[in-house]
């Protein structure tokens, strides 16, 4: 078991099981002590010497023993669809961690979502809740930051590994209107390391974080096709098209996609610029998508190279 040799400790809400938790977990262990908040146990941090805290984050209410020595806590708890009434719960509970840490001049490290469309932001509560606590955490009078990655991208991710995984089983793939959005992968483990230094030295600002280069959502996957060695065949739906797909994936139960992201994602707002908050050079996102892709189908395949930017 490694132990932390630092002196700081952080408090992680949401806890370390999630792609964005575990890169947190591997930028802090060495230099901090982590203390994680969240109900499910996570072999990661038994193996880094993570105190783990057993609690629901909307149900705790006295926050006081749970911050007890902590330097910096970072949220990043959210969920990315539910009821109103769950959100509701998430925020209630977030607040009450919010005003403790607050009390005391603990910094707080917000992970929030980019700017969306603007129905998007008044009539959907996993964004009407989420802005409620950004805004909480910016006027609380504690130091603090406000991190909004774009997608973020790692082994295990909801979004491009998926759509490796589905363009390997399926003879076509649905192109979600011209495939023209524009993208700005940033890996998690960037995203952890923006994190890392924004609770080492809280900037009271809000960081919006893209990755180094900006993508047109079709050559992303044409590359997809390329890597796994198949012609690219697309099933191509108009942006209605597209979110009434979304919407009755989400109907049966689906989790791999809701109507909001595709909405969002043909918005074309989610092509960020590099992040300003970060030093060294970016991940981009073509080597994950080969090591993705040899994975999948259990050989080197070919390096073709980079692709060109659309920012």
């Amino acid at each position: 078991m490694t132990v932390p040799g630092g002196d700081r400790r952080v408090l992680l809400v949401g806890g370390g099981g999630g792609l964005l938790g575990r890169a947190v977990l591997e930028s802090f262990a060495p230099s901090w002590r982590v203390r994680s908040l969240h109900r499910h146990a996570v072999a990661r941090e038994s193996e880094l010497g993570v105190e783990w805290v057993p609690a629901d984050v909307a149900a705790l209410t006295d926050w006081k023993p749970v911050l007890k020595d902590v330097q910096a806590v970072v949220n990043l708890a959210w969920y990315r669809w539910g009821p109103e009434s769950r959100f509701r719960s998430l925020y209630d509970g977030l607040e009450r961690m919010r005003l403790a840490a607050s009390g005391t001049g603990i910094p707080v490290v917000q992970v929030s979502v980019p700017p969306a469309p603007a129905h998007l932001e008044t009539g959907l509560p996993y964004l009407t809740y989420k802005r409620r606590f950004d805004g909480a955490v910016a006027a609380g009078g504690a130091p603090f930051a406000i991190l909004r990655p774009t997608l973020m991208f790692a082994r295990g991710d909801v979004l491009l590994g998926s759509m490796l995984r589905q363009i390997l089983r399926y003879p076509v793939f649905p192109m979600f209107g011209d495939g023209r959005s524009r993208l700005s992968p940033i890996a998690a483990s960037d995203v952890a390391r923006s994190i890392e230094r924004a609770a080492s030295n809280p900037p009271n600002a809000t960081w919006d974080l893209g990755g180094p280069v900006a993508y047109r959502y079709r050559a992303l996957t044409d590359r997809m096709f390329a890597l796994l060695g198949k012609r690219a065949r697309y099933w191509t739906l108009s942006p209605s098209g597209s979110r009434r797909l979304a919407a009755l994936m989400q109907a049966f139960g689906s989790t791999l996609l809701y109507e909001y992201e595709v909405e969002w994602l043909l918005s074309d707002t989610l092509a960020l610029p590099p992040s300003p908050s970060l030093n060294g050079p970016l991940q981009r996102v073509e080597p994950f998508l080969r090591v993705e892709a040899e994975r999948l189908v259990g050989h080197v395949v070919p390096d073709l190279g980079p692709l060109r930017s659309d920012g």
